[in-house]
Formats: C-alpha cells, structure tokens, sequence
C-alpha cells in the first residue's frame, strides 16, 4: 500500500509542476522555491506543537489548492505559482514518507512514523 501512495504522490507532483509550466515564469524560480515551504519547520524553535502547526500550514494540499485557485481567479501569477510550488512540494515529501505532523513530535505524521522500519 505504502507504495500505491508514493506513486500517487509522485503523480500529485507531476501535477504541480505541470500548473507551474502553465505560468509566465523561468523554470529557475520553480527549482529556486521549491523548498521554501521547509520554512514551516522554524516553529520548532519553540516547541513541537508550534512547529507541527506552522509546518503543517505550508505542507497542508487544501491551502496550496486555495492559494492556486485565488490566484487564478484574481489573474495573479505569483499565487498561482505559490500554490503550484506548495502542492508539488507537499506531494514530494510524502513521497518522502513526510506527512502532516502531530503536536508530540517531529517523527508522528499522518502517514506513520518517520523512520519506522517497514
């Protein structure tokens, strides 16, 4: 199963980078950014439930789809590139095996632990 879902990622990215190929913008912006979203992991300076809230806000599909879409219908390139970068890097990393994380630790994701042997 674990692999059915990578593969679905893998495809989810695919589609990020396709509606970020759809835009006006050098593909260098896209490769420059596409980690930006690990900015997130800053609230785990101060403690874990903090840094599971603020990583979760930049790797949570639903707000890089609003980003996307409010740039679409307002015709405003930079967020529509923003939630293409958003999604395909929020696909990448659960292809990674790097879900949404709960408040206890860094490790406890939606997808299961991070490094939990198979």
């Amino acid at each position: 199963m674990k692999q059915t879902l990578r593969l679905e990622e893998l495809f989810m990215l695919a589609l990020g980078i396709f509606f970020f190929q759809q835009l006006d913008y050098s593909w260098w912006w896209f490769i420059a950014l596409f980690l930006a979203p690990d900015i997130g992991m800053i609230g785990y300076a101060w403690n874990t439930r903090v840094g599971a809230i603020t990583y979760n806000i930049f790797h949570h599909k639903g707000i890089a789809i609003a980003v996307y879409l409010l740039g679409f219908f307002t015709q405003v390139q930079a967020l529509q590139m923003a939630g293409a970068i958003l999604f395909a890097h929020a696909s990448f990393d659960r292809m990674l095996g790097y879900g949404l994380k709960y408040g206890n630790s860094f490790k406890n994701t939606h997808l299961g632990a991070i490094g939990k042997e198979e």
